[in-house]
């Protein structure tokens, strides 16, 4: 979901993406998530990094490696996203284009306050 959302809103120095918090970071759009919903991320988490552990001594850039990334790294990271997935929209998006048009609803529905609120004290110091 980070990755999908990085992609249109980073910004690029060559081919490499410019990462920043208040572009990229901050305006991640998160849905609410229920006590459920961080107890299985929770659990998702623990289970990446006791993968991790089960390989050390080897390093993040062996484990990332895609050629060569464990088995059980793979599959804790898919059920990860699955979770992730699900709690945005109940299941697994299709593509990308699925998951950034979840994200900018939620995003707009994120930042209409702070427009109202932006709005409101411009109004009021005129």
């Amino acid at each position: 979901m980070h990755l999908a959302w990085i992609g249109v809103t980073s910004g690029r120095m060559k081919s490499d993406l410019r990462y920043s918090t208040g572009v990229c970071y901050n305006s991640f759009p998160l849905p609410t998530l229920t006590d459920k919903n961080k107890a299985d991320l929770m659990r998702c988490a623990e289970d990446i990094l006791l993968a991790r552990e089960a390989h050390f001594p080897a390093t993040l850039a062996e484990l990332y490696d895609p050629d060569s990334m464990p088995t059980n790294l793979r599959e804790a990271h898919e059920r990860n996203d699955e979770v992730l997935e699900r709690i945005y929209i109940g299941r697994r998006f299709r593509n990308d284009t699925e998951r950034l048009e979840k994200l900018f609803e939620l995003y707009t529905k994120m930042t209409a306050g702070v427009t109202a609120k932006k709005k409101h004290k411009a109004g009021a110091r005129s």
